[in-house]
């Protein structure tokens, strides 16, 4: 892998050389970057997925709704629909993308959730539509440049934290490591539950950050939801199933507690009959009893829409309930709404 990266590595300078140029015109303003009016907040990170922005951008949304009116936007990434679409309860994840549907299936219709590539066409319709609007949380567009949020949350994984990756395709940024100066708050995520005062030192030494904008989270592991055919909770086998960035948190806490095997599948990956067919093929063959499949929750928003055509309601399907935990939650919420409560 390291030869390969060493091969990769004229590329990513063309690659990372691109983005740093285009980052230059905007901050030379050659190229204008849209500024959102009222109050916004970006949830974005400098490498391609698996930080972890879904459940950080659900708990910005918990903490803010009841005192702000709140449109979640998105690009709805993995979609099949272009444009502008606002998410309901009756959406789909092929026409809003899974993490808008998850969004829509926790929040609705205390936030509204939209879905659009072009954010400044995004931001122009929330305004028309929700003119009492008074923030906007976007979900993924640390990079998308053409829009300036007021508040830049940049998140980097514990396990891959940017000061040890390299530039696309050498490796997984899509930017040079300097982007993170474009941020107001960090936060290290998917951290152990045991992460000592001299690691955290130690990670915030690297990121070259102001150190009292740089907080720690953890994944919060909740209860494991029924969605196929009724089963008693004391199983000790399970199939762990995902088409996420990355599974290897959850497949780690879920070896804690069960026997598991495991199908992965690409991020965002669309199931087919097929893949059900093959899910359940391996379920069968995979023990004799005391067994169920899971999930994760994005993963769900696709499969619930498989139910009336596979045989997922007559197999023990559960997904994963997440949320996230932060190191200094006081000082970080308080830094949040003070942003939001300033004029």
């Amino acid at each position: 892998m390291q030869k390969l990266r060493i091969l990769l590595l004229p590329f990513a300078w063309i690659y990372g050389g691109i983005a740093a140029f285009r980052n230059l015109m905007f901050d030379l303003q050659i190229k204008q970057s849209f500024s959102i009016p009222k109050k916004s907040i970006c949830v974005g990170n400098l490498s391609v997925g698996g930080t972890g922005k879904t459940p950080h951008v659900a708990y910005l949304a918990d903490l803010l709704k009841d005192s702000n009116k709140i449109t979640l936007l998105s690009r709805g990434y993995g979609r099949l629909t272009k444009g502008f679409i606002l998410g309901s309860k009756s959406s789909t994840g092929s026409e809003i993308g899974d993490e808008p549907k998850l969004y829509v299936s926790r929040f609705n219709p205390e936030v509204n959730v939209v879905v659009c590539e072009k954010r400044v066409e995004g931001v122009h319709q929330i305004q028309k539509i929700f003119p009492e609007n008074n923030l906007i949380i976007l979900d993924d567009a640390f990079q998308h440049r053409a829009v300036k949020a007021g508040l830049n949350i940049l998140l980097t994984d514990y396990s891959a934290p940017y000061y040890r990756d390299h530039v696309l395709p050498a490796g997984n940024l899509r930017e040079w490591k300097t982007g993170r100066i474009r941020a107001d708050l960090i936060i290290i995520t998917k951290c152990p539950l045991n992460l000592s005062a001299d690691e955290k030192s130690k990670v915030i030494q690297n990121l070259k950050f102001d150190s009292d904008k740089i907080f720690f989270s953890h994944i919060k592991y909740g209860d494991l939801i029924s969605f196929g055919k009724p089963i008693n909770l004391n199983f000790k086998n399970i199939l762990l199933v995902t088409g996420i960035a990355n599974s290897e948190p959850l497949l780690v806490e879920l070896k804690r507690k069960f026997r598991v095997e495991s199908i992965s599948f690409s991020d965002h990956h669309n199931f087919t009959l097929q893949d059900i067919e093959r899910i359940h093929q391996k379920f069968d063959t995979f023990a004799s009893d005391s067994k169920a499949i899971i999930t994760t929750e994005k993963d769900f928003m696709r499969l619930s829409e498989m139910m009336e055509s596979t045989e997922i309601k007559n197999y023990p399907w559960l997904y994963q309930a997440i949320e996230v935990e932060l190191d200094r939650k006081n000082i970080f919420n308080k830094l949040v709404i003070q942003y939001v409560n300033s004029i």
